[in-house]
C-alpha cells in the first residue's frame, strides 16, 4: 500500500534545487517518487508508510537545506 504526501517547500529557487530535494527523497527507503516545482514551491512524494513515516520525509527535505511549511 502506498500513501502520498505534499509538502510546502521554502527555499528552492530553480530545478538545482529541484534535483537536490528528489534526490535526497528518492534516496530513502520507502519512496517510490518524488516530484518538486520550486516556482509552485511544493514537493508531492508517493511512499510505503510501512517502512518510512512522514516525520522522516520532512527530515530529508530539510537536510536538503529547505524549509518545510
Amino acid at each position: 500500500m502506498t500513501q502520498s504526501a505534499t509538502f510546502i517547500v521554502t527555499g528552492m529557487k530553480c530545478g538545482g534545487c529541484e534535483k537536490n530535494v528528489i534526490q535526497k527523497l528518492t534516496a530513502l527507503e520507502g519512496v517510490i517518487s518524488a516530484v518538486a516545482d520550486y516556482k509552485e514551491h511544493y514537493v508531492s512524494i508517493e511512499f510505503k508508510p510501512e517502512i518510512i513515516e512522514i516525520d522522516d520525509l520532512e527530515d530529508a527535505i530539510i537536510a536538503a537545506g529547505f524549509g518545510v511549511e
